[in-house]
């Protein structure tokens, strides 16, 4: 495997669309990465950059350490898997597979013997006689990838190394590192986990989580000992301002502020601290928990691109998903008060949209 690095890369085609902008990322040596974001972003135009099926227009691509721009996709050594999966339907999964040592003439002995090392790691062993039409989907996506893994490339650009989605639970379940991309512009590079606790701006807080974070418009009291959604006020205790002590320069002012639903558990009868109330919309019964979906007198925030118009457009100013016990007593129409999670509660500057942190 050899390492990928994009250097102020862009994008600019004949029509003027400036499809991916200044991208600075850098894969490291059998790193799984994932470009995650909304249709549109740029993360295949720069997935086809790689590959050199689309040209630069500007910046720095290597691979290996070596720079690339100028190569052919055949020169890079670049084994790409389509979304659709391109195999040829007359052959069966065997020759599928080998069909591009076949067309290097590599020897016959050695071609089986790639082709079956192949197909034992991704399970396709017993079907290597079927044709694709015989398959399941995710069977067919294996072979194309068997096809992939079988050249022995120095990177893979699919399932193995580079991977594209849309999906931002399949980019959080399968990446070593996720990218997350918004109209062009690289967003925040970082582990699944990390990003899902510590997004760098409004936009990433919002696309990562099912379901999503809860942001409203709030206002920082005096001190930044308080912030008020609404007609509701929540204390902040002294380790938020710890934790967060540039808190203290948004005094009297706007902010976003952002709870995941996991962080507002149904509050205990004798429990103390932070509390929000909100009035029951719907009660989803999942077995081990309930997503509750609630509203209060909040302006609900929504990061443009994070969703898709029409779910954007059935969003109600103020609504809030929780997620609770599952024996919780809640129905519609109650009005149930939640414990906040104070320390995981989020700030975001109402003006860049930039996390609120040290």
């Amino acid at each position: 495997m050899a390492p990928v690095s994009m250097e102020k890369v862009n994008k600019v085609y004949e029509n003027g669309f400036h499809a991916v902008k200044d991208m600075d990322l850098t894969v490291g040596d059998g790193e799984f990465m994932v470009l995650v974001g909304p249709s549109g972003c740029g993360k295949t135009t720069a997935l086809r950059m790689v590959a050199g099926l689309e040209d630069i227009t500007s910046g720095i691509l290597r691979i290996g350490g070596k720079e690339v721009n100028d190569e052919t996709p055949k020169e890079r050594d670049i084994a790409m898997v389509f979304q659709n999966y391109a195999l040829y339907p007359h052959m069966t999964v065997r020759d599928n597979i080998g069909f591009a040592l076949k067309l290097r003439k590599i020897p016959k002995a050695e071609l089986t013997t790639k082709v079956n090392e192949a197909a034992e790691i991704l399970g396709l062993t017993d079907w290597l006689d079927r044709k694709p039409g015989q398959l399941s989907g995710g069977q067919r996506q294996r072979v194309a990838m068997g096809r992939a893994i079988v050249r022995q490339p120095s990177v893979y650009l699919g399932v193995s190394t580079i991977y594209v989605t849309h999906d931002q639970v399949e980019a959080m379940t399968m990446g070593d590192r996720v990218t997350v991309m918004r109209s062009g512009v690289l967003q925040q590079v970082d582990t699944p986990q990390h990003l899902y606790d510590n997004p760098d701006n409004i936009f990433v807080a919002a696309f990562i989580g099912s379901p999503a974070m809860n942001l409203y418009d709030a206002v920082v009291g005096e001190g930044a000992r308080s912030v008020k959604l609404g007609s509701q006020t929540i204390d902040l205790p002294d380790s938020v301002r710890i934790k967060r002590p540039a808190l203290v320069s948004y005094a009297g002012k706007d902010v976003v502020a952002g709870l995941r639903p996991e962080h507002l558990p149904a509050e205990a009868p004798d429990s103390a601290g932070p509390k929000l109330t909100g009035e029951v919309d719907l009660v989803e019964a999942l077995g081990s928990e309930l997503v509750v979906h609630f509203t209060i007198d909040a302006h609900r925030v929504l990061a443009e691109g994070a969703v898709d118009k029409d779910e954007a457009a059935a969003v109600r100013s103020g609504e809030g998903v929780a997620r609770v016990a599952a024996k919780t007593p809640v129905k519609p129409g109650d009005k149930l008060t939640f414990a906040v999670d104070i320390d995981e509660m989020k700030f975001f500057d109402t003006q860049t949209g930039l996390s609120i942190r040290g």
